[in-house]
């Protein structure tokens, strides 16, 4: 690739290329959840945790049929890990490496709020009884110290016109096709695809 292509590898170089920083980009980070990013990031349903570990990257969409998280308090905000495939890449990294970036949307909103912190993982019956979905607990649940919040460019979202153009899952692959494809067809996609909505809905919390 570097036959053809230049890259930026200084930091004098970026800021060469991009100038000094909006003063409001600045101004819009606290170091503790504000009455206004506390409620802000209280009617989210959908968030993504980012987390680093030995073997890199790793970033999980975590959802709930309320607020995805719990504010604790202006410093802490718990996150419950419920059903899902048991890959605990998010949980691994976070013994491993306990620091957390959070991306909180709320539909119809243009902007992102950002979390940054250090996380930990604990399964103290009295927390997750305060996630309780009838009978069902999560299993363990995240703590995350807050350093850093702050409100992403809203200009992502009004580019992709996520809130305004509806549907646009038509003719994609489904999860089947692709393990089918992925297994050269010894993976039965087809029989994945038909009992997974059934199985979704009993494993849901």
């Amino acid at each position: 690739m570097r036959g053809y292509m230049d890259f930026i590898e200084t930091e004098d170089g970026l800021h060469a290329l991009y100038g000094a920083p909006a003063q409001a980009s600045l101004l819009k980070v606290t170091n503790a959840l504000t009455p206004a990013y506390s409620a802000w990031v209280a009617r989210s349903r959908l968030c993504i945790l980012s987390t680093i570990g030995p073997e890199g990257t790793d970033a999980s969409p975590r959802g709930d049929d309320g607020p995805v998280i719990l504010v604790l308090d202006p410093q802490h905000i718990a996150l419950p890990d419920w059903h899902g495939n048991n890959r605990i890449d998010s949980l691994r990294n976070i013994l491993r490496d306990p620091r957390v970036s959070l991306m909180f949307l709320v539909a119809g909103a243009t902007n992102v709020v950002r979390v940054n912190g250090t996380a930990r993982i604990t399964n103290d019956a009295d927390l997750c009884a305060r996630f309780a979905r009838s009978s069902k607990l999560p299993r363990s649940v995240i703590i995350v110290q807050i350093t850093e919040v702050y409100f992403q460019c809203a200009r992502a979202l009004m580019r992709s016109g996520i809130w305004q153009t509806g549907d646009q899952s038509a003719g994609l692959p489904s999860m089947g096709d692709i393990l089918a494809e992925i297994t050269s067809g010894v993976f039965d996609g087809a029989t994945y695809d038909s009992e997974w909505p059934e199985k979704a809905v009993k494993t849901m919390w």
